[in-house]
């Protein structure tokens, strides 16, 4: 009896380790579930579709027959095999995947824009890294078939005007089936696609085949979607959290680089005169009126690696009126906070285990007794 009993108290500090070993898993599983993953629901459950006129009134299977659910984002730019370290692109790709596939969840769109750079390197790779940057893109961005996924020509996937060639352009035109012009209709609603690298002017191939399809399309547009802005001369105008910082906001923009040339912008607005025209490129927020009645909306980019706050717009389309809304993506200073404060629990809870805590603590503890005896 005396020998089983002393096994047993030999056993108990055994046992406490293990179980505060499982404490400690326990307690890391949790953080990372959360904030690898949970997060990310928390966040954007929080988006709701914007309402359009009439469609408060109209039943739920009224509003999914009439009214388009669109998303938009923009500036993915999946990281290559030359600028790309295997963790940053471990880091932001998750980042991206785990932003996408929650939305579509959650959110349920009928179609997915993405306005350009989708690709960081895909103006230079190589046949052999375009295809794994294809690969990765395919995983990070999969989608049902009741959602379509359209995807822009930026220039960071083909090029800027100089950089472009009929190669590039052809090998992202095959992957995506996009083409400059391409009229897209869904719902009575119509899309017209726009290669703004092309929108050079200079009478290059690829651009007088851009320029005579949207000629032709010009009459049936509702809606432009490029990946350069119009022209507009900073972006000191631009208001909210997850627009251009203010020491960049009044910095001039560059044309045919930052934004359209005012000729090209002009011709896209005498073409067309649309009711809405999304771009991307800055990387930042900011909506302008172009003639003083149509807007324009900057879609911020999509990835942590260019902005702290990323974003996408949910928009509620028909055929005569438009609902804009912006639903934001878990702020990546949160996330690292997070992890920060968990560590430093982390530590508490080891040394205190250990011991190391205890003198003072214990001293604390005589302050506080001495105190009350007084």
């Amino acid at each position: 009896m005396l020998g089983s009993s002393s096994t047993t108290v030999k056993n108990l500090p055994l046992k406490r380790r293990l179980c505060f070993l499982l404490k400690l898993v326990c307690f890391v599983s949790s953080v990372l579930i959360f904030c690898e993953f949970l997060i990310y629901y928390v966040v954007i459950c929080q988006c709701r579709w914007p309402d359009v006129k009439g469609g408060a009134h109209m039943s739920e299977k009224e509003t999914s027959a009439s009214v388009l659910k669109a998303i938009f984002l923009a500036d993915t730019h999946l990281l290559g095999e030359i600028k790309g370290h295997w963790l940053d692109k471990l880091r932001r790709e998750w980042q991206m995947e785990r932003s996408f596939q929650t939305a579509l969840w959650l959110l349920q769109p009928d179609i997915v824009f993405i306005l350009g750079d989708v690709f960081d390197e895909g103006k230079w790779s190589s046949p052999q890294a375009w295809a794994d940057d294809v690969r990765r893109f395919r995983k990070m961005f999969k989608h049902s078939v009741f959602t379509e996924l359209v995807v822009i020509a930026g220039n960071h996937d083909i090029g800027f005007h100089y950089e472009m060639t009929t190669y590039k352009v052809n090998r992202f035109e095959k992957l995506f089936n996009f083409t400059s012009g391409k009229l897209i209709t869904r719902k009575g609603i119509n899309f017209v696609l726009v290669n703004s690298v092309a929108m050079e002017g200079d009478g290059c191939a690829v651009c007088r085949t851009s320029e005579a399809k949207l000629v032709a399309l010009s009459h049936k547009l509702n809606c432009s979607q490029q990946h350069y802005p119009l022209y507009r001369k900073n972006d000191a105008e631009c208001t909210g959290e997850d627009s251009a910082p203010p020491e960049e906001k009044n910095i001039p923009f560059k044309e045919k680089y930052d934004v359209l040339s005012q000729e090209a912008s002009q011709k896209l607005l005498w073409w067309f005169q649309p009711r809405l025209i999304l771009s991307g490129h800055t990387h930042s927020a900011c909506e302008v009126l172009h003639a003083g009645k149509i807007p324009e909306i900057s879609v911020p980019s999509f990835s942590w690696r260019n902005r702290n706050n990323p974003s996408f717009i949910m928009g509620s389309i028909t055929p005569t009126d438009f609902s804009l809304q912006k639903c934001f993506l878990p702020f990546e200073s949160r996330v690292f906070t997070i992890y920060c404060a968990a560590g430093a629990l982390l530590v508490i809870l080891v040394l205190a285990h250990v011991q190391l805590l205890t003198p003072p603590f214990y001293f604390a503890q005589r302050l506080i007794s001495k105190h009350k005896a007084v």
